[in-house]
């Protein structure tokens, strides 16, 4: 199942969370320090939706930011 946006062409986007670990230099500890950096990914928020293409009615995977910025003309 295809994770792109049919508008603007937006993909899954590769990143990283980070843990932490100690108590915050505000709080009275040392610091926080970096214990892993884990791999994962981004998805956008695709929605399937009946939009008017060329004048016919096709459903397509449009991204929320798509709709809300009014790229995509409902049928």
């Amino acid at each position: 199942m295809s994770t792109v946006c049919d508008i603007c062409g937006k993909t899954k986007v590769v990143g990283g969370t980070i843990t932490r670990k100690g108590l915050a230099k505000k709080k009275g500890g040392i610091g926080m320090h970096v214990v892993k950096n884990n791999k994962r990914t981004f998805k956008p928020n695709l929605q399937v939706a009946k939009a008017s293409v060329n004048g016919q009615v096709k459903r397509v995977k449009v991204c929320t930011s798509c709709i809300r910025s009014g790229k995509v003309q409902k049928a």
